[in-house]
């Protein structure tokens, strides 16, 4: 049988993702080093951005689930909040292909693109505090890459907090709250968002029409801005 989930694609900014051995923090990394012994056919690394190069809209989410981007290399496959993500991105016109829960599947995003808080498996899904600012340089650099970016979607408040940081913008004034908008100092905006998790969905938290209408919006000032004013 055929390993379904093989190499995942190329990254989308190969130059500013961390090494594959990324030794930053000592507790992801044992964490990566236990799950290689334990499923030597997993990535079992940080995982890279996936996207268009050329997204003008950008979701942040916290890091990679266990079962998903951990075991598939690429963000939102192979766990319960894919489905979810994907399809409403579907319906907003952000994707290509279909997507079937497995990287070889010909899925792709077209306009967005797909980062994470934290690149690296972290134990239950929760990354301490000096992970997540370690790891925030490599959000910096990918924000930075992406020249026609204009929104930022984060999902949850870590995701929240780190976009903030890395788009210039100071906490105080912009509070996590699901659709609320936050106008960064480059003119970018952010929207908020319950995370797309499994357990969110499950407990009604998050509902299809409560994500939907995230994108939506960010849809609505991307597309059709017309006083956009480009970034410096």
């Amino acid at each position: 049988m055929s390993d379904p989930y093989p190499t995942p694609p190329a990254a989308a900014l190969p130059q500013t993702e961390p090494p594959h051995d990324c030794p930053r923090c000592p507790r992801l990394v044992s964490v990566r080093e236990d799950l290689r012994t334990e499923h030597p056919d997993w990535w079992n690394a940080p995982v890279p951005a996936f996207g268009d190069p050329g997204a003008w809209l950008g979701v942040v989410g916290l890091a990679p689930g266990k079962h998903g981007a951990n075991r598939t290399g690429r963000p939102f496959t192979g766990d319960g909040a894919g489905p979810l993500l994907y399809d409403t991105m579907a319906r907003h016109g952000l994707t290509t292909g279909t997507f079937a829960g497995h990287v070889d599947d010909g899925f792709g995003l077209t306009g967005a693109i797909i980062l994470n808080a934290v690149k690296c498996l972290p134990p239950e899904n929760k990354p301490t505090p000096d992970e997540v600012r370690t790891c925030r340089t490599f959000l910096e650099d990918q924000v930075a890459a992406l020249s026609n970016l204009r929104v930022v979607i984060a999902l949850g408040q870590i995701a929240h907090q780190s976009a903030v940081k890395a788009l210039g913008g100071r906490l105080p004034k912009a509070r996590f709250g699901h659709l609320a908008e936050h106008r960064m100092p480059s003119g970018m905006v952010l929207i908020d968002s319950y995370h797309c998790s499994r357990y969110n969905q499950n407990t009604g938290r998050l509902t299809p029409e409560m994500f939907d209408a995230v994108f939506a919006r960010a849809v609505d000032i991307g597309r059709n801005q017309i006083s956009w004013t480009s970034r410096p």
